[in-house]
């Protein structure tokens, strides 16, 4: 049985490299997006202030359309606890707390991710002319941090821990980020929004592509309140993200066999199965608001219930 201090580290590395991969790829949907309004139309970053930082709404207020001042406090800030040096941080301490349970390559591109967002000279360029280019690298970094991990890491334990980390992390970022689009139309399916409104949405969750490839009509509303809640080919989907979630909670509470076992998978069995069955309708029978409120609920209790039963803590 692997100690719940190591499944505590393993797990929130993978939850806090997950967030800054999701972070990054919100950013330069909005970054392009500003660059495309121009100076005419400033481009407003509260939505990105409101969800991933601590700033006082007086904060906002000066903040929302000063670009660089955005991507400062998200990116670099020390008083924003969720900025992206901020969970590198993190990563690199809960890496090192895990070190002989993870691959040297892993480590290694923790450890370099960590130290390039914490260089001098990384601010000075991400005020500069090559901003985008900026994002870009770190989200490659994170991209070979997936691909060695992937590749090198054991398919243990650790691994199980580590993705259902992941897949928690990634879970919520597409709860929060689909609530923001579908409150802005009053959770309507009936909406007749075409798809450049959603187009944000869904290249924030690096969907867009598989969207125009999978769906033909022009329901773009329901079409995109499919893809990410119920298709299960989409890696962001509520749906893939729990199928995922299941199977490695299955593992570790087989080989660990603890005593809440039978509580941990009844708190899951209800929450996926509220995803697993739910049907889209254009009668109101399915409410995305509530839908939304409900899975992020219980997505919720059951992380505090797996952090008490595996972690040790409440």
């Amino acid at each position: 049985m692997m100690l719940s201090r190591i499944a505590d580290s393993l797990y929130w590395l993978d939850r806090y490299m997950e967030r800054t991969d999701s972070i990054l790829l919100i950013l330069r949907t909005e970054y392009v997006l500003a660059l495309d309004k121009g100076s005419e139309q400033p481009h407003s970053w509260r939505s990105v202030l409101e969800h991933f930082t601590p700033a006082t709404e007086s904060q906002i207020l000066d903040w929302e359309y000063d670009t660089i001042r955005s991507l400062r406090h998200v990116i670099t800030d020390a008083d924003n606890n969720n900025s992206l040096r901020a969970l590198l941080t993190r990563a690199r301490e809960n890496a090192r707390g895990a070190q002989d349970q993870i691959t040297k390559e892993m480590w290694e591109q923790v450890n370099h991710a960590y130290h390039s967002v914490n260089n001098p000279e990384f601010e000075k360029k991400l005020e500069g002319k090559d901003t985008l280019r900026l994002i870009d690298s770190m989200t490659e970094m994170i991209t070979l941090y997936r691909g060695v991990t992937s590749s090198t890491m054991p398919r243990n334990m650790g691994w199980s821990f580590m993705n259902i980390g992941k897949h928690t992390e990634r879970c919520m970022i597409t709860l929060d980020m689909s609530n923001r689009y579908f409150r802005e139309i009053g959770y309507d399916l009936n909406d007749a929004r075409d798809i450049l409104y959603w187009r944000q949405l869904l290249l924030s969750l690096s969907g867009y592509e598989l969207h125009l490839k999978t769906y033909r009509n022009s329901q773009h509303t329901q079409n995109v309140a499919d893809q990410v809640f119920l298709n299960r080919h989409f890696t962001r989907s509520l749906r893939y993200t729990l199928d995922k979630i299941g199977h490695y909670l299955q593992d570790v509470t087989d080989t660990n066999n603890p005593a809440e076992k039978d509580s941990l998978n009844r708190a899951f069995g209800r929450l996926h199965s509220k995803v697993r069955y739910a049907e889209l309708d254009r009668e109101g029978a399915f409410a995305p608001q509530q839908f939304i409120t409900d899975i992020r609920n219980d997505l919720v209790r059951f992380t505090k219930l797996l952090t008490r039963v595996f972690f040790s803590y409440a």
